[in-house]
Parts: structure tokens; C-alpha cells; sequence
């Protein structure tokens, strides 16, 4: 993150779009925010006209199959929330008001980037008050059979390593680690899009998922085939889609994370369960202010004592 001061977006945006899922047209509207805000969803259009403000924190994370969704249906949700919330990371946006009026995140071509440009279109403005960091002190490991997430300390910022495994030669067996920095996540990881296979699509469409999903927004496997004409983005965009996920997923510690993130075939389940664990254990934590280098976060120091744990943020 460039610079240990917090950000918004320097004057309001908006993007349109369907959501993969729903296939319903909704438009996100972005406000700039003041410092200490984070990052908050207005869920619009709900019934009898009520609004609901839902904050993006794995707390209010109510599923995580195939997508991750916060809020509930009852009183008001947003689900595929983790593109977005990767293209914030990716963009050092900390405060912001998401006002949206419709259930589910526009897709858009299945990757961060449109956000991305829409974020670097707006541009930012930093704000008088310091960026703050989870810093994770200990080991926390969640597993569901053969499948593990763990976060680890890490002197150097945010590493990532994440192993996929798919019974297809099209993808096989596949591990990246990237130390995740705004540059890195820009350079290797925003255009990764989502995926699918083609034997799926009947029985998820049966269960009201994939509605809108098609080649515009999806790399579509069949076999061992990609069906898209265009192919793809990078040759191993599989594992750097997990590792989008990965981060969109993780940015609902509420603070970006100083640690290493390792996962074997975990996906949003996964990657939440292990925020979870981690803020279960307040000797697994701490929440410093830290003054970061513009280049990397590998180059990161303590710029405050560890601050005391805060019920109404964590």
C-alpha cells in the first residue's frame, strides 16, 4: 500500500452490469467515505423500499459456495462481493460507501480489472489518518478433509501461496506464490477471470446459479478444451483467479493483512473460515499502524505500539 495513510476515491463513480448468478441488471454507485468508514455496502430496492447498510467484514458473511455473500436474504444481502473487494485492495481504496440496487455485484468480464479502471479513472485522496494492518503473530490452520487455509506470520508483508487441483490436463495440478502488493496484484492477477466447466452447467442452472453467466464473462472448460475463442489471459489463469478470490476473500479481515496466506484447493469457504479462526484467537493478532514503502510491502515497519483490540471493528 503506497504510503501509512488511509484513502477514498476522490469524487463519486458508478458501473453497471449483470450479476453471473441472478442475471439481474444492477448498478453500484461508489462514495467517497471518511477515514475510519471502511468499506460498506448500501443495499438498495429491498422490500417496502428499505435500504440496508451491510459492512464488508467476515462477520457478516452469511455463505460461501460459490460465491461469497454478506448479509442475509431476509433482511438484505450482496453476494459476489469478492471481485470487487479484490479490485479495492488492488486500488489501496479504505473508505468507502457501495450503494447498490440490486442482490448481487455486476460480473463484468469475470475479473477486477473494469473496477479497477473505474477506481484509477476517479483517482484517490488520502485522508489525515493512518492506514491500519492486521499483523498475524501465530499460525492459525482451518482444514476440511484434504483441503487446508492457513495464515502465518510474515516479516515482509503479504505473501500468498495457493495449490489448485482439477481432474482435467487443462489445468492439473497448479501452485503461484506472489507477494501481494496494489503492483503485483495489477501486474499478474487482474485480468484472471472466473471459470467453469460445461458438465455443470445444467445441474447449476436448475439451482438458480450461473444465470448470467456466458464466454463474455466466464472461461468456459469442456474436457480438457477451453471453449472460449479467445483462449486465455494467461497460460496458468486458473491458479491466478484462486489467488483474485484469494484476496478479495481475505480483504474481509476489515484491514489489509501483514502474513503469509497458504491454501490447498481452499476457495471462499475456505478463506473465510480462516479470518474466522483467526480473530478467535486474540493472541493470533494485533492491529498496528505500519508505515509502508511505495515500492512494495515487503519494505514494511511499525510505525505505532500494537493498538488494543476493538470490539465494534474486529
Amino acid at each position: 500500500m503506497a504510503g501509512s495513510k488511509q484513502t477514498t476515491l476522490a469524487k463519486r463513480a458508478e458501473i453497471s452490469g449483470r450479476g453471473v448468478h441472478s442475471n439481474q441488471p444492477v448498478t453500484l454507485v461508489f462514495h467517497p467515505a471518511p477515514a475510519h468508514h471502511g468499506i460498506q455496502f448500501l443495499r438498495k430496492n429491498l422490500a417496502d423500499g428499505r435500504e440496508r447498510l451491510i459492512a464488508s467484514r467476515h462477520d457478516s458473511v452469511t455463505a460461501s459456495e460459490l460465491c461469497t455473500i454478506i448479509g442475509d436474504v431476509e433482511s438484505g444481502s450482496v453476494s459476489t462481493i469478492e471481485h470487487l473487494m479484490a479490485a479495492l485492495y488492488a486500488s489501496g481504496i479504505d473508505n468507502l460507501l457501495v450503494e447498490i440496487d440490486g442482490p448481487e455485484v455486476p460480473i463484468m468480464d469475470g475479473s477486477s480489472a473494469p473496477f479497477i479502471a473505474v477506481f484509477d479513472r476517479v483517482g484517490l485522496v488520502r485522508q489525515d489518518a493512518p492506514r491500519r494492518f492486521v499483523k498475524v503473530l501465530k499460525p492459525v490452520r482451518v482444514e476440511h478433509g484434504e483441503k487446508f487455509s492457513e495464515l502465518l506470520p510474515f516479516a515482509r508483508g503479504f505473501r500468498m501461496t495457493v495449490e489448485i487441483e482439477f481432474k482435467t490436463a487443462l489445468i492439473g495440478r497448479q501452485k503461484k506464490t506472489l507477494d501481494i502488493t496494489p503492483a503485483s496484484f495489477r501486474d499478474e492477477l487482474q485480468h484472471a477471470r472466473t471459470f467453469g466447466f460445461m458438465k455443470d452447467v445444467d445441474m447449476l442452472r436448475k439451482a438458480g446459479f450461473a444465470l448470467g453467466a456466458s464466454l463474455d464473462n466466464t472461461v468456459a472448460i469442456d474436457g480438457d478444451s477451453i471453449v472460449n475463442t479467445d483462449g486465455l489471459r494467461y497460460r496458468d489463469e486458473f491458479i491466478r483467479h484462486k489467488m483474485l478470490d484469494a484476496v478479495g476473500d481475505l480483504s474481509l479481515a476489515g484491514y489489509p493483512i501483514l502474513g503469509h496466506f497458504r491454501s490447498f484447493y481452499g476457495g471462499h469457504r475456505m478463506n473465510v473460515s480462516v479470518l474466522h479462526a483467526l480473530f478467535a484467537d486474540r493472541t493470533a493478532f494485533e492491529i498496528v499502524e505500519e508505515r509502508v514503502g511505495s515500492s512494495a510491502m515487503g519494505e514494511t515497519r511499525p510505525r505505532v505500539a500494537a493498538l488494543a483490540f476493538s470490539a465494534d471493528r474486529l
